[in-house]
């Protein structure tokens, strides 16, 4: 298994409470893919440097997980599927 960090930015309409529970279900989400969370950082609602599907902003989250390759590929899948979120990167971390 390999250590990842996952960003993800939500929707800014939705309530702080809502992206926290969004998160828990990504959390979730991750452990029936076959992951191990580590760790998660809410880092709240950031104004974006330039526009985003018409956006200027966003709730900005980073989850440490560990996986291996075909869950990775399978949570990508399901995060580029999802509406509540507007961009989502998985960046593998060197050990």
């Amino acid at each position: 298994m390999r250590d990842y960090e996952l960003m993800t930015i939500h929707r800014p309409e939705l309530a702080e409470n809502d992206v926290e529970s969004k998160v828990g279900e990504l959390e979730s989400a991750l452990a029936s893919a076959g992951c191990s969370v580590t760790g998660k950082d809410l880092w709240g609602k950031r104004r974006f440097a330039y526009e985003i599907d018409h956006l200027s902003e966003g709730y900005y989250t980073v989850v440490n997980f560990q996986a291996d390759s075909d869950s990775v590929n399978t949570v990508d899948r399901m995060l580029s599927l999802s509406d509540e979120i507007v961009r989502h990167k998985i960046v593998g971390k060197d050990n």
